[in-house]
């Protein structure tokens, strides 16, 4: 029953997310207007991006001639196929935009039964169902991406459904849905180099090759695989790689605070980047304390990695780590102070959302080819 509730709270928090822009009102108190409706939502990023990747699957021609985005065709190989495939298969009876944020609700929905069943059957959480309602609304900036075309809740819940595998002892199964994840984003391979470490030191522990790990190499089969499709269809095998300024990683580590550093900086109001390293990195710590191994494993390498990255955007390139930092910082969660507290940011939460809306959209003069 907790999870019929938890996946009907996931859908009423879309919608209220949605609402202003679905009802066109204007807040004129907070200078926000949304008279642009649901087309401002079908606009946010990287959503037109995977928009176009469903109806052209990577035809290089085709995104020339169909499409007017000022970003180069071969710029779309960045943007993995899963998602897109899930935007596709729903375009068959609705409208592309519409689709798209119907997967996109979808996969939150997915994401938090997954995340419920995760906590709640392994005992990580002393309330899983309050742990789960935080998780809605914290990360702020997953609020935001779970209201537009995105592939992170998808991503998050195939990260999840590998890891809850993996703790019990379902290879095949973890390998599987780690492949999944692989086919959906790129960062995925950093859950295979968490699993590779896990085997390596359960090798040396017992002094002898743990090859029942093996089935986890299912990720690393679905590599080449997904590089033989993008070269099938544009031509170029390492299409990836080639697909521009994509792979916002740099060393030396803190390049993000490089004066006139990378264009996707984009400013020096970078104070709230420490913010969200200390919670997080303190997170991941937490899970180390609690002995929640190859968790800490996954969840320290990727906040590692975002360590390396030269974008203004790192509070959305970290969220995969989120509901295991949650998990983390459970004791804290659940006290009465902290629950105060999330009561009273629920509504900054959502006039962030809506603001962020509101600015982070790409410039699309003809929806015609989208729909």
């Amino acid at each position: 029953m907790k999870r019929t509730y938890l996946a009907m709270a996931v859908i009423f928090f879309s919608l209220l997310v949605w609402l202003p822009f679905i009802s066109k009102v204007v807040l004129p108190g907070w200078k926000m207007d949304f008279s642009e409706g649901t087309k401002t939502l079908w606009q946010n990023f990287d959503g037109p991006n995977y928009l176009i990747v469903s109806k052209t699957w990577y035809n290089i021609e085709k995104i020339k001639t169909s499409f007017s985005s000022p970003l180069p065709a071969e710029y779309y190989p960045a943007h993995f196929p899963l998602y897109p495939a899930i935007i596709g298969v729903l375009d068959t009876v609705l409208k592309g935009p519409t689709a798209m944020l119907l997967a996109t609700l979808l996969g939150s929905v997915l994401c938090f039964l997954m995340f419920y069943k995760y906590v709640s059957e392994f005992k990580l959480s002393k309330n899983a169902w309050w742990l789960c309602l935080v998780f809605l609304i914290l990360p702020a900036r997953f609020v935001a991406v779970r209201a537009v075309g995105s592939p992170e809740p998808w991503f998050i819940f195939f990260i999840l459904a590998s890891l809850y595998n993996f703790r019990k002892e379902k290879f095949w199964l973890a390998g599987l849905w780690a492949a999944m994840a692989q086919l959906t984003k790129s960062p995925a391979i950093i859950l295979l180099a968490a699993y590779g470490i896990f085997a390596l030191i359960e090798s040396v522990k017992f002094k002898k090759i743990q090859f029942k790990y093996w089935p986890l190499l299912l990720q690393l089969a679905a590599i080449p695989l997904l590089f033989w499709f993008l070269g099938a269809r544009t031509g170029d095998f390492w299409a990836y790689f080639h697909s521009g300024d994509n792979i916002h990683l740099f060393w030396p580590p803190f390049s993000v605070f490089a004066p006139k550093g990378q264009s996707w900086v984009g400013s020096f109001w970078l104070e709230d980047i420490i913010w969200t390293w200390l919670v997080f990195g303190t997170g991941v710590m937490k899970l180390r304390d609690k002995k929640l191994t190859i968790e800490y494993y996954f969840a320290g390498l990727f906040f590692l990695s975002t360590l390396l990255v030269a974008h203004r955007d790192i509070s959305r390139y970290i969220l995969p780590m989120a509901p295991l930092v949650l998990i983390g910082w459970d004791n804290l969660i659940q006290k009465k102070e902290f629950k105060v507290v999330a009561a009273v940011l629920i509504l900054p939460i959502l006039l962030y959302s809506w603001t962020f809306l509101l600015n982070n959209t790409a410039p699309i003069a003809d929806w015609a080819p989208y729909l």
